[in-house]
């Protein structure tokens, strides 16, 4: 029996964050668990606008948006994030996971991921390592550091860089 049955994997359609996702992918078929990839975002409510209105000093540094909240937030809306996680979901396929899920998770990328995992009973939580070497990651916090310091279940920071 498998030690791992749910893994999520978090992705904001980066590049790196997508080689995070093979690699999730990868995994998670070897153990033959689901993966959930999930990416944060905002969303314009049906009646009463956008959920966090952006303001004209957002900061598109998306590093800084755990440690900055509100002002740290690149908005990009529900269409962009539908089309991140389709496009992570078919490079999961590709990497040999078969049980996956899409999450788009309304909020900053850390606690976002966080609330997911404790809501779907995850085993395990994968990240990108984008932040952790850079002046901004360690002023500002990264989210693989982030997510390290706060999830309640193993971590895997895999390693991105071209």
């Amino acid at each position: 029996m498998s030690g791992y049955r749910t893994v999520i994997v978090g992705t904001d359609g980066s590049d790196s964050s997508m080689r995070a996702v093979e690699r999730a992918a990868a995994f998670a078929a070897q153990e033959n668990a689901k993966l959930i990839v999930a990416t944060a975002h905002f969303h314009h409510a049906e009646k009463g606008g956008w959920s966090r209105p952006p303001s004209p000093d957002q900061v598109s540094d998306r590093r800084a948006e755990d440690a900055l909240g509100r002002e740290g937030y690149r908005m990009h809306g529900d269409a962009a994030a539908y089309e991140i996680l389709h496009e992570a979901r078919d490079r999961a396929w590709v990497a040999g996971a078969r049980d996956i899920e899409e999450r788009a998770v309304i909020g900053a990328p850390v606690e976002a991921l966080i609330t997911l995992a404790e809501d779907v009973e995850a085993d395990l939580l994968v990240v990108g390592d984008v932040g952790l070497d850079s002046v901004a990651g360690r002023v500002l916090g990264s989210v693989p550091a982030d997510v390290a310091r706060k999830a309640k279940i193993d971590i895997l920071i895999v390693h991105t860089a071209s």
